[in-house]
C-alpha cells in the first residue's frame, strides 16, 4: 500500500488494471535511433516531465506550470495515443538509463494541425538528442503514420527550439503564423532521412 507521502494518482495500478495498462503501453510504437529509444510514457516518467514543466525551462510553453497542471499536460499527451493515435514518447539512451526528454506528436485544443514538440532535461542538452529523437518521430508521423501535415509551434524567443527545427529541415510558414492572435513561429516539417 502506498505511503501517506505518495500521491495516490502516481501509484502504479495492480491486477486487471495493471494488465490493461501493460497491453496499451505495448501498442504505442517504440522507435529507435542510432543512440536513442523512444517509448510510451509510464508513471515513473512523470517526475522528469514535471521537473521540466515546473521549471523556468517551460517559459516558452506557457509555463512554468504547477505540478497539477504538469500532470494534466502529461495525461493529455499520453491520452493522445488512445484518442488520436499519436501522443507522447519519453526517450532515453538505447542502453537504458534515465529519461532524457520527451517528444510529442500532439494536437491540443485550438491547434490547427498535429504538432511535433520536444523538450529535454537540462543534463541532456547539447548532445543532439532533440534533433535525433524529433527527426525519428517526424518521419514516423509523416511516412509511417500518414499524417497529412506536421508543424512545430515555437515561441519567437525560443531560439534553441528554432535551431532544432532548422536542423530537421523545417521551414517557417508565415501564412500559418498570421492565423494566430499571439506571436508564434510555425515551422512546417517534411520527411527527411532518419537520425
Amino acid at each position: 500500500m502506498a505511503g501517506l507521502d505518495v500521491a495516490p494518482w502516481s501509484v502504479a495500478p495492480r491486477g486487471e488494471a495493471a494488465q490493461l495498462a501493460t497491453r496499451l503501453h505495448r501498442l504505442v510504437p517504440r522507435l529507435e535511433t542510432r543512440r536513442l529509444v523512444l517509448c510510451a510514457p509510464a508513471l515513473p516518467d512523470f517526475d522528469p516531465y514535471a521537473a521540466i514543466l515546473t521549471s523556468d525551462r517551460a517559459r516558452f510553453m506557457a509555463g512554468p506550470f504547477d505540478r497539477e497542471a504538469a500532470w494534466l499536460d502529461f495525461a493529455q499527451y499520453t491520452a493522445g495515443w488512445l484518442l488520436r493515435g499519436a501522443g507522447l514518447w519519453g526517450f532515453r539512451l538505447r542502453d537504458g538509463g534515465a529519461v532524457l526528454g520527451f517528444i510529442t506528436i500532439g494536437m491540443e485544443c485550438g491547434d490547427r494541425e498535429h504538432e511535433l514538440g520536444y523538450f529535454l532535461t537540462p543534463e541532456a542538452e547539447g548532445h543532439g538528442f532533440a534533433s535525433e529523437a524529433a527527426a525519428t518521430a517526424r518521419d514516423f508521423a509523416l511516412k509511417t503514420h500518414g499524417l497529412p501535415s506536421l508543424v512545430s509551434y515555437i515561441d519567437p524567443e525560443n531560439t534553441r527550439a528554432a535551431r532544432v527545427a532548422h536542423r530537421l529541415g523545417a521551414w517557417r510558414d508565415t501564412k500559418a503564423e498570421a492565423e494566430f492572435a499571439t506571436p508564434v513561429h510555425v515551422y512546417r516539417h517534411g520527411v527527411g532521412p532518419h537520425g
